[in-house]
């Protein structure tokens, strides 16, 4: 089905009578959610209370879900010391606890930053897109920009990673789906080029929003390092605070690998917010609330599936409710 066809399909939805209640985000983590519950469903199996047999079960099964040793470590203490406050805590209860000390993490991790995705009083408000190949990147650029054009702003994207064709072919498939402007140059321009000329020509046509997809290779961190500094810097030339946010896209699919890619780009750039792909086809959803904490950068996006309403504005408390909830 095409990506207008499922607009006007949820459009002609949300105008029929209300239906029963979906729940498409724990639609999205159903693996991952089943095969957390399983593992927490066995380590307080004929426990009546939260001890220290219980908190090591729970760090057994927080570390084999992806969420990673040190914050796994940090959710451990919080309920440790909520023990410790309590004398007295169910194990009926620990989804409950559990819920309330993840979603705490990922407070401390946004750091006060705003839910919402971006400030259009900066305009254009100027994206750049960070990830390994593979990730689902331009996928993500053309979901997002369709969401914005759908919301009545005027999208432009600009396609630096001119070293794939296939990067440049898809994102102009995108465009034209999504009805949005691109900026694209010959295979092996240079990437800071388009760059520059996608925000030059955003600002021309008062666009709200330039997204501009970037190279995913890791072939040297050095070389890598050099060429997203020189984008941001080309890109300041037109507009001097640009770019507004670097949006590092991970598949969340990889689990622990998600972390090596975060950390090496984290090095490379001034990553400013994460958008997690992939997460219907995995487990490993876990892997979110560990890099949140791991890096203390906001989750923005995450994708549970192929529609263009399955990437989603990450909303925390409902993220880990649907993982824990009942």
């Amino acid at each position: 089905m095409g990506l207008f066809n499922w607009l006007k399909k949820d459009k002609e939805q949300a105008s029929q009578p209300a239906q029963a209640e979906e729940r498409p985000l724990e639609s999205g983590l159903e693996k991952t959610k089943r095969s957390l519950f399983e593992k927490l469903s066995y380590a307080i199996a004929g426990k009546s209370v939260v001890d220290d047999e219980v908190l090591d079960s729970l760090e057994e099964v927080l570390i084999a879900s992806d969420v990673g040793v040190e914050t796994t470590q940090n959710i451990i203490e919080r309920l440790e010391a909520r023990v410790a406050r309590d004398k007295y805590l169910n194990t009926d209860e620990v989804n409950r606890y559990l819920c309330e000390e993840i979603v705490g993490l990922l407070d401390a991790a946004a750091d006060g930053k705003s839910a919402e995705p971006f400030d259009f009083s900066k305009k254009p408000y100027v994206i750049m897109v960070v990830g390994v190949n593979g990730v689902g990147k331009t996928t993500t650029i053309g979901k997002l920009a369709a969401q914005l054009n759908a919301q009545g702003k005027k999208v432009v994207l600009g396609a630096a990673d001119t070293f794939r064709a296939a990067a440049v072919d898809q994102l102009v498939i995108w465009a034209e789906r999504a009805g949005v402007d691109i900026v694209k140059q010959e295979m092996g321009s240079d990437p800071a080029s388009v760059a520059f000329d996608s925000v030059k020509s955003a600002v021309a046509k008062g666009a709200d929003v330039v997204i501009v997809d970037t190279a995913g290779r890791l072939h040297n961190k050095i070389n890598l390092m050099n060429e997203l500094t020189k984008i941001k810097n080309v890109m300041k030339k037109v507009v001097p605070d640009a770019p507004h946010e670097v949006l590092l896209v991970i598949d969340g699919s990889t689990g622990q690998n998600g972390f090596l890619q975060a950390r090496e780009f984290t090095r490379a750039t001034d990553v400013t917010a994460l958008a997690v792909t992939k997460l219907d086809g995995t487990a490993k959803g876990g892997v979110v609330i560990g890099i949140s904490d791991q890096f203390k950068i906001p989750i923005k996006f995450i994708g549970v599936g192929e529609k263009i309403d399955d990437l989603k504005l990450f909303d925390k408390k409902e993220f880990v409710e649907s993982l824990l909830g009942e």
